[in-house]
């Protein structure tokens, strides 16, 4: 039966990462591992703050399930023994690890999923003045596609500098919530000349029922909006997109879940991430494999990533090593 311990660790950033909410200079993680005594599997979580999570609360939410683990309680059980968030993520994740590791099977052919062969990551700008963004754009320039932190400010100048830095890449951007419906309906036709395919969550969630009502040409996604299948319904009349997030959507399991339920309402698919490190990543590669957009560049803001962690070239993503996870 399994056995499981949780540890918290602190990853330091390259550089302040700026969203519209604040920045951060680390990557707060929890850490699980799951043994059996002949194998071990691993998962990552990153609490987050808008969500009401703290580190000090997710371990406990999975410290209180240790002896339910230790009697055998399986995967599918976590799923109604926990709530969707961070804390069921990390549990979850290391159960696909730990399944993989005993079946000798990668984790995606447990998944019945195709292999996260070739994906193509985002690599994200940070917030800062347009100025500022235009010389991270140069730097960033042979990444295919660029994601852009904004908030309500200096919108169409920002995306202006980026795409004078870059003027190849594939633009999307992220306002985070901080955007309103007049601000979205005077600058989408701009946006759209200026080249960006998506944005993701431009108005509060709760807040976004005005979309039903915007024609807006460049697609829009949801992600403050969207944590589980039970979003789907009212989601499915106001965007055109959902970015699934593991630390939302508790793991690999309700992910994948999650991705089915919006491709039978005809909505299309971006993978997320927090900032975490390559053992966030890697299972969010399976969810990934069959998403428009995949957005799991956390490594790449990290100082120093774990051991084994993944590669990337020139925004292309490696399948992730069997030492590190699945």
């Amino acid at each position: 039966m399994p056995h499981v311990s949780v540890t918290s660790e602190v990853f330091p950033l390259r550089g302040a990462f700026k969203i519209s909410r604040g920045a951060k200079t680390e990557a707060h993680v929890v850490k699980v591992t799951l043994t059996d005594g002949d194998h071990t599997g691993y998962g990552e979580c990153v609490p987050y703050a808008r969500y009401g999570e703290t580190v000090e609360q997710v371990i406990a939410d999975i410290e209180a399930q240790k002896d339910a683990l230790a009697r055998g309680m399986t995967r599918k059980e976590l799923q109604s023994a926990m709530k969707a968030g961070a804390a069921r993520n990390a549990v979850d994740c290391a159960y696909w690890d730990l399944e993989a590791k005993r079946f000798g099977r990668r984790a995606w052919e447990l998944a019945e999923r195709k292999a996260p062969e070739g994906l193509v990551t985002a690599e994200t700008l940070s917030l800062d003045t347009p100025d500022a963004m235009r010389e991270a754009a140069r730097k960033a320039a042979s990444a295919p596609l660029l994601k852009l932190k904004l908030n309500g400010e200096n919108v169409l100048e920002s995306v202006r500098a980026v795409r004078e830095g870059a003027p190849t890449a594939r633009l999307i951007v992220d306002a985070n919530e901080a955007w309103t419906i007049a601000l979205l309906e005077d600058i989408g036709a701009e946006l759209d000349a200026l080249g960006v395919e998506m944005i993701e969550q431009p108005l509060p969630a709760g807040q976004d029922d005005g979309l039903i009502d915007i024609d807006c040409p460049v697609l829009l996604c949801a992600d403050e909006s969207v944590h589980t299948v039970a979003d789907i319904p009212r989601l499915a009349q106001l965007y055109d997109m959902i970015n699934i997030k593991l630390d939302k959507a508790g793991g690999l399991t309700g992910a994948l879940e999650l991705a089915d339920a919006a491709s039978k309402v005809g909505m299309q698919v971006m993978v997320g991430c927090m900032v975490g490190t390559s053992l966030a990543m890697a299972p969010a590669m399976i969810v990934a494999a069959g998403a428009r957009i995949v957005d799991l560049d956390g490594p790449l803001w990290m100082a120093k990533d774990r051991e084994n962690g993944l590669v990337f070239d020139k925004g292309v993503m490696g399948l992730p090593d069997p030492a590190l996870w699945g």
